[in-house]
């Protein structure tokens, strides 16, 4: 039975950058993925992603946003598609909105450059926004979106690099800890043993983890793309992300690119829990709420639909992650619980899943995703 410093279970945007850092630390690291590398049924696709410092869910995140932006930047430097694309990030609502306040605080407690606009001024800027007059806007300049597929591509591609050896289409069935403290990992195929695992399975954690059963909540989510009847105003250049707090719910959306189409989403969508195996297609519904959500806020993007897909939110009960070793098994460490938010942060949270597998604990704050706040 060939051992291994480390097993990650899970090779999507979590578990692609563990496998890459616990490498490049020497590690002799197998990363196991039941589907392909990248693949389309988690929760690490769709093109894009948002990345931004002004963090409306907790300041305590800041800090790791500083470390992953430098991370993404080092990557960048060795991968031949871009992966960071500067447009800076618009964080809109009515006055007394909590996310615009949240965000402005995080920009203040953290000295975040940004600035405050009117809704008039960002569509002036952007004519691409049509937003209601009573909406203030939180525009970060340095907030962008992430090239997900490509991102992990390029951990992997730097887990190669420095020796790892990764297996797609193996399927994790079981595990259970040794007499030694480490870990035996059955798959569909064979089993193997190493001293540490990590477990970046997404919606299909709480499998592998009976623990995270009520803290790793699978959820479908849809996204839409639309084509523009002024393509010019939605190209990265002159149309920033968003992240919109409105009477219709909670929404984010990109510019155009990689697929024809500016794209859009609704954070929960329709709040359905999900087996991540049985989930539904998009539908006529989906595309409604996107559709007329786009047909207020963004008129001149409302075209033909391009695309519709489906992807998977995992939620804790508080939406803040799950990063720590388990109590009784400390040799396994777990990343769960993103909740929909996490991908911008997936290069620094792959270091602190290498540093707690070799270390036992990471040089950054992470107490506030402990498992024992649960």
């Amino acid at each position: 039975m060939t051992h291994y410093d480390s097993i990650v279970v899970g090779v999507g945007g979590m578990g692609s950058a563990a496998v890459s850092h616990l490498a490049k630390r020497g590690q002799r690291v197998l990363g196991l993925e039941r589907y392909d590398v990248p693949h389309a049924k988690g929760s690490s696709h769709g093109v894009t992603r948002i990345i931004r410092k002004a963090y409306y869910e907790h300041p305590d995140y800041v800090p790791l946003l500083s470390r992953a932006y430098d991370l993404w930047h080092e990557l960048d430097e060795k991968h031949p598609t871009q992966l960071l694309h500067t447009t800076g990030c618009v964080v809109a609502g009515p006055e007394g909105s909590e996310k615009v306040a949240g965000a402005r605080e995080s920009c203040e407690e953290h000295d975040i450059d940004y600035e405050l606009l009117s809704a008039a001024e960002v569509g002036e800027r952007y004519p691409g926004y049509d937003l209601p007059e009573d909406f203030v806007a939180v525009v970060e300049p340095d907030g962008g979106f992430l090239h997900v597929e490509q991102c992990v591509v390029a951990h992997v591609a730097s887990a190669h690099r420095h020796g790892a050896e990764i297996r797609a289409r193996e399927a994790v069935l079981d595990w259970e800890p040794t007499s030694s403290g480490g870990v035996m990992v059955e798959t569909d195929k064979g089993s193997c043993t190493a001293d540490t695992m990590v477990v970046t399975a997404g919606a299909w954690a709480k499998n592998l983890l009976p623990m995270l059963q009520s803290q790793a909540i699978p959820e479908r989510q849809v996204l839409g793309w639309f084509q523009p009847e002024s393509p010019d105003q939605f190209c990265p250049e002159s149309f920033p992300v968003f992240i919109l707090d409105c009477e219709e719910g909670y929404f984010y959306g990109f510019p155009e690119y990689g697929i024809p189409g500016y794209k859009v989403g609704k954070y929960n969508h329709f709040h359905e829990q999900v087996n991540p195996d049985k989930m539904a297609e998009p539908n006529r519904a989906d595309e409604r709420v996107l559709r007329e959500f786009t047909e207020r806020y963004f008129p001149t993007a409302a075209g033909p639909t391009m695309r519709l897909e489906t992807c998977l939110f995992t939620n804790s009960p508080d939406e803040h992650f799950i990063i720590d070793a388990l109590p009784d098994h400390p040799q396994v460490v777990v990343g769960a619980g993103f909740s929909g938010h996490g991908f911008k942060l997936s290069s620094v949270v792959g270091e602190i899943l290498a540093e707690l597998a070799i270390d036992g604990k990471s040089r950054h704050d992470i107490d506030l995703f402990s498992l024992d706040r649960f």
